[in-house]
């Protein structure tokens, strides 16, 4: 899939068809996040894919808006380790395995982590490194059903140039 159609027609995914995701594709996914731009190209991501149902189940439990994480084939949860850009740098390996998903025809939900009240929880249930931070949780799997129509902003009430202005 080209790149552009891929940014414009990816959409949030939380309704999955009952069956495993290739490991491969999943690789495929990671791959790409893993070439994400990171600060003084630190690369400080790990990628942790739980597949086992009953784990899937429990993140969902964790998670105040991410219940659907229990019916996705896989979970992908983003670790950093706490650098000064840990945020930035997990977030750009996020959007690029969101996109990657996305053009390997799979569905992906991304489910907020960093902050939220169940890190510290999800980070021990994974047996993570006392300095991680939890970025964020993707869900993914096949698609079920058909994908969302979202309306978008036009280009031209956000876009400024030089400077804010108000388009009018």
């Amino acid at each position: 899939m080209d790149a552009i159609i891929a940014l414009n027609t990816r959409r949030s995914i939380r309704q999955y068809a009952p069956r495993p995701v290739p490991r491969p594709l999943l690789e495929k996914a990671l791959a790409a996040a893993s070439q994400a731009p990171t600060a003084r190209n630190l690369q400080p991501w790990e990628f942790v894919v739980v597949l086992e149902k009953e784990r899937l189940r429990k993140i969902a439990a964790y998670t105040d808006n991410g219940r659907f994480i229990a019916t996705a084939a896989a979970c992908i949860a983003f670790l950093c380790q706490d650098t000064k850009y840990y945020l930035e740098d997990g977030v750009g390996a996020v959007v690029n395995c969101l996109n990657a998903l996305h053009a390997l025809g799979l569905g992906a939900c991304w489910v907020a982590g960093d902050k939220k009240p169940y890190c510290s929880a999800i980070l021990q249930m994974l047996h993570a490194p006392a300095n991680m931070k939890l970025v964020a949780l993707v869900a993914c799997g096949f698609p079920q059903g058909a994908t969302p129509v979202q309306t978008k902003r036009a280009l031209a009430t956000m876009m400024h140039w030089d400077n804010f202005t108000v388009p009018g």
